[in-house]
C-alpha cells in the first residue's frame, strides 16, 4: 500500500503532518477525517525522497557566503522599492553564478507564486539557506518587518564574512610556505639526490649515516612517488571522514582547545559567532531557547555546540542563561558570562551581545595578526634547519674525500 506524506488542519486550526499508508488520497482523506482533521496536502513518500535527493545534494563547494550576502542585501533593496517578492527573487536568480543557488532561487520563486511563504520555500533547501537565515526571515514575515530583518541579516553576514576572511588569511601564509617547502624538498629528493648518490657510488667512499638516510629516502621517493601521492590522498580522505565521527571530533576539538595559540582563536571565533547570532535572533523576536538551538547549529566546535544545546534545555526549564554559561567557564570566556548577566538585569541582552561580538571579532583580528608575525620567523628557522641539514649531509662526504686525498 502506498505511503503518503500529508499536511492536515483541524476545525480549531490545529496543524498536523506526518506519514500514513493509504490506497489513494481519497482513503487518506477519510482516515484523517476520522481523526478530526481535513487533508490539505498529500505527497507520495517516493516522490518526496526524490525531491529531497535533488535538494539536499549540493554541488561541490556549496554556495559561497558572498553570493548569499548579495542575495539578502539586494532582496532587501528590492522589497524596500516595492517590487513584488516573486519578481525580485526571479531577477536575483538570473544574477547569481552558482548553479545550485540559481536553481534553488528559481524553484523558490515558483513556490512563492503557489502561495508559500518565503521562509517555507527556503526550508526545502537547507544546504543553501541555513536555519539561522530561515528563522529570521520567518520572524520578519510574521511581524511584517521582513525588510528590516533582511537588513540585519545582511549586516550580520558581512561581519561573518570579515571574520572568516581574517582567520583564513592568517592560515594561508603558513600553508603556502609549508607547501612550497614540501614541493622544493620533493624536487630535490627526486632530481638531485639520485644523481649525487650515483656520484658517491662511483667514488666508492664511506657515507655518513645522515647522508645514507637522505639518499635512501630520495631513492624511495623517486621510485615510488606515485604511491606516496596516492597514499597522501587516501590519508586526507580518511582524516576528513574520521573527523566527522562524533567521538573523534570530540577528542580533536578538546586538543585544539588546549593548544596555546590555536585555542585563543577558536574561543574568540566561536564566542563571536555565538554572541552575533544570539544578538540577531533575540533582536528579531525569536525566543531565547530557540535562539540558543539555532546558534548551536552554526558553531563548529563540539564543546561550544554542546554548551548551547544544553543551555537551551536549561533555559527552557526556567534557568538563566548567565547561570547556565557559568558552568562552561572552560569554553566561554568569563566576560561573556558577566555581560550576559548584565543584559538579563537591564533587559538589553541583544544590544550587549552585539557589542560583545564586535569585541571578539576585533580580538580575532589582533590574534591572527600576532600569529602571522610569530609564524614567519618560526618558519624561517625551520626552513633554515632543513636546508642546513640537507646541505651538510650531502657536502660532508665530499669534504671527507678531499681530506683523504
Amino acid at each position: 500500500m502506498p505511503r503518503y506524506f500529508y499536511k492536515a488542519k483541524s476545525v480549531k486550526g490545529e496543524e498536523k503532518s506526518g506519514f500514513l499508508e493509504a490506497k489513494d488520497t481519497h482513503q487518506l482523506s477519510q482516515k484523517l477525517h476520522a481523526q478530526g482533521f481535513v487533508l490539505i496536502k498529500a505527497q507520495l513518500s517516493e516522490e518526496l525522497k526524490k525531491q529531497k535527493l535533488n535538494i539536499d545534494l549540493p554541488t561541490f563547494g556549496g554556495v559561497p557566503l558572498t553570493e548569499k550576502m548579495f542575495f539578502v542585501r539586494n532582496l532587501q533593496v528590492m522589497i524596500a522599492a516595492g517590487l513584488p517578492l516573486p519578481r525580485a527573487i526571479n531577477a536575483l536568480s538570473k544574477q547569481v553564478k552558482t548553479p545550485e543557488f540559481k536553481k534553488a532561487l528559481s524553484e523558490i520563486k515558483d513556490k512563492v507564486v503557489e502561495g508559500k511563504s518565503l521562509s517555507e520555500a527556503m526550508s526545502y533547501y537547507p544546504s543553501v539557506f541555513p536555519q539561522l537565515l530561515r528563522s529570521m526571515v520567518k520572524v520578519g514575515e510574521e511581524s511584517g518587518t521582513l525588510e528590516k530583518i533582511l537588513g540585519v541579516l545582511s549586516a550580520q553576514m558581512g561581519k561573518e564574512h570579515v571574520l572568516r576572511s581574517r582567520v583564513q588569511s592568517a592560515m594561508i601564509y603558513p600553508i603556502i610556505i609549508i607547501c612550497a617547502m614540501i614541493a622544493v624538498g620533493a624536487l630535490m629528493l627526486i632530481m638531485v639526490v639520485p644523481k649525487l648518490a650515483e656520484t658517491f657510488e662511483d667514488l666508492n667512499i664511506e657515507l655518513p649515516v645522515t647522508t645514507k638516510i637522505i639518499i635512501g629516502f630520495g631513492t624511495f621517493v623517486a621510485n615510488y612517488w606515485h604511491l606516496l601521492l596516492l597514499g597522501l590522498i587516501i590519508f586526507i580522505i580518511f582524516l576528513m571522514r574520521i573527523l566527522k565521527i562524533q567521538a573523534v571530533k570530540k577528542i580533536s576539538d578538546r586538543i585544539f582547545l588546549r593548544v596555546p595559540v590555536i585555542s585563543s582563536i577558536i574561543k574568540a571565533t566561536n564566542s563571536a559567532y555565538t554572541t552575533r547570532n544570539l544578538s540577531s535572533l533575540i533582536g528579531a523576536g525569536v525566543s531565547l531557547p530557540r535562539s540558543l538551538e539555532i546558534t548551536a547549529g552554526t558553531l563548529g566546535n563540539f564543546y561550544f555546540k554542546t554548551a548551547m544545546n544544553e543551555a537551551a534545555e536549561k533555559v527552557r526549564k526556567g534557568g538563566k542563561l548567565s547561570e547556565v554559561l557559568a558552568s562552561y567557564k572552560g569554553v566561554y570566556p568569563l566576560i561573556v558570562i558577566q555581560m550576559v548577566a548584565v543584559g538579563e538585569e537591564t533587559g538589553e541582552t541583544s544590544a550587549i551581545l552585539s557589542e560583545l561580538a564586535d569585541f571578539f571579532e576585533e580580538e580575532v583580528s589582533t590574534t591572527t595578526k600576532n600569529i602571522a608575525s610569530v609564524i614567519e620567523p618560526v618558519l624561517m628557522i625551520i626552513i633554515g634547519i632543513t636546508i642546513g641539514f640537507f646541505a651538510v649531509s650531502m657536502v660532508q662526504p665530499m669534504y671527507s674525500m678531499l681530506g683523504s686525498v
